[in-house]
């Protein structure tokens, strides 16, 4: 497989699992995470209140398992878009703040409630953006036929600093070859990420660029003074 994370062999524990116990773990782990956390929950919420007042929640549509659409809630990192102060790119509206809570990812723990409540898995390809939707090849898409999760191989891989063609792969990898195993793994590299502040933004971005798709550019199509090319043993 790619990168580090161990996949050796096929033990019980690394056969893919039924979805039922997959669920049932995400449910116990994300009620047992959201219980202790609620503390640190609620001086983040304090903090996000000051630092970039109401909202204190980030709300966004994405996509989920067989790409339905769900809402994703995070904390807010960012000052909303002005112009006229020159806030516009994502880097110009990211606080330090805002930042803090990206590289520790204690912007994700509201995440832990669309866990909760089947939007999405402890482990999984991360839900991206609604628009990318007409974007992917028919491999990408298949990131699509798991829940998405709140970290996943890509983000132990790299996060933010792979391009979006090795994210993509490394997702599709993640869905034929899921296993109770591999998401402990994935989970182990998550703590080690998180702790080492990895691959919090891509180059040249404060987060990620746009996904612009992967797809092969469309033939030209000829002009009326082409020459038409018929392959060899075609024409019959």
């Amino acid at each position: 497989m790619p990168g580090s994370v161990d996949t050796p062999g096929r033990s019980l524990a690394e056969r893919p699992r039924p979805e039922a116990l997959k669920r049932a773990i995400d449910v116990l782990a994300a009620a047992v995470l959201l219980a202790l956390t609620a503390p640190l929950v609620l001086v983040v919420a304090v903090l996000v209140a000051a630092g970039l007042g109401r909202p204190v929640l980030f709300r966004q549509p994405r996509v989920g398992r067989h790409g339905r659409v769900f809402e994703l809630v995070k904390f807010r990192t960012m000052l909303p878009p002005d112009p006229l102060r020159g806030r516009v790119r994502d880097g110009d509206r990211l606080t330090p703040l805002g930042r803090f809570l990206r590289s520790t990812s204690l912007d994700e723990l509201p995440t832990l409630w669309n866990v909760l409540r089947g939007d999405m898995s402890l482990v999984g390809p991360r839900p991206l953006l609604t628009e990318y939707l007409p974007r992917y090849s028919p491999t990408q898409a298949r990131r699509h036929e798991v829940r998405p999760g709140v970290t996943g191989l890509a983000q132990v891989r790299g996060r933010n600093s792979l391009g979006w063609e090795e994210k993509l792969d490394l997702d599709v990898w993640y869905v034929d070859h899921r296993s109770l195993r591999l998401d402990l793994s994935i989970l182990a590299a998550t703590v080690r990420t998180v702790l080492r502040r990895e691959g919090i933004s891509a180059a040249g971005s404060a987060t990620a660029p746009e996904f612009l798709g992967t797809h092969p550019p469309a033939p030209a199509v000829p002009g009326p003074d082409a020459t038409l090319t018929v392959p060899a043993g075609g024409g019959r």
